[in-house]
């Protein structure tokens, strides 16, 4: 069976109820366009936490960096991915290692395997999608 992306309706509920994202692959330049979108949803309230070991604890967006999903302290909702289809597989069993409940591959990006170890875990699974973009579209009300 051929993946599905979650209806914009779930996405909207994913959006309105997730707590922390950790941004796999966060940029600290702000022309990447990993940093111009977790810029943007960190200015309409949701918290970002930057993973990136080649800028592992710098600040980024104002937040520490770390190097690996498993070294971020506190829980993670949803992984946002900006790395390359090759990788993906690898950050999805990181992310299953910590729990997160959502895999999102940013726009441009998707992998079966990715996907299918997510799922595996209990995680939905959102690929070839802008995380900024869905959020424009589905206007959540954010908590707090």
């Amino acid at each position: 069976m051929a993946f599905e992306n979650p209806s914009r309706e779930e996405i909207k509920t994913i959006l309105e109820q997730v707590g922390n994202i950790a941004v796999v692959g966060l940029s600290d330049k702000s022309d990447r366009t990993s940093y111009m979108v977790s810029y943007a949803m960190q200015k309409r309230g949701y918290r970002i936490i930057p993973v990136n070991p080649a800028a592992a604890g710098q600040t980024i967006l104002g937040e520490t960096c770390y190097a690996s999903l498993a070294e971020v302290p506190e829980p993670i909702e949803l992984v946002n991915v900006f790395r390359r289809s090759e990788y993906c597989a690898e950050v999805a069993r990181e992310a299953a290692a910590i729990g997160a409940k959502v895999l999102w591959l940013q726009q441009g990006i998707t992998s079966q395997e990715a996907a299918g170890i997510a799922q595996e875990h209990g995680m939905t699974v959102i690929m070839d999608r802008c995380i900024k973009v869905e959020d424009s579209v589905t206007q959540p009300v954010r908590k707090g």
